[in-house]
């Protein structure tokens, strides 16, 4: 994942937070206090963790989506 930039990440982030529906927009404000590794790290652990998602599950995160 060595080269991916804030964005790039935030984007990928977003659509695993989306399950396969649109993708959410997330507060690009958060890029100014996460530095790379860190949403590389989040990027990985939301990877594992949505691989076997229950519903319940995927409604607690919806929370974490930005509203328009």
């Amino acid at each position: 994942m060595a080269g991916k930039d804030k964005h790039m990440l935030l984007e990928e982030i977003g659509r695993l937070l989306a399950y396969g529906e649109k993708a959410p927009e997330i507060d690009p404000a958060l890029l100014e206090y996460l530095d790379t590794d860190t949403m590389e790290k989040m990027l990985e652990n939301l990877k594992r963790k949505t691989s076997g998602l229950k519903e319940e599950d995927r409604e607690w995160l919806q929370q974490f989506r930005k509203e328009k």
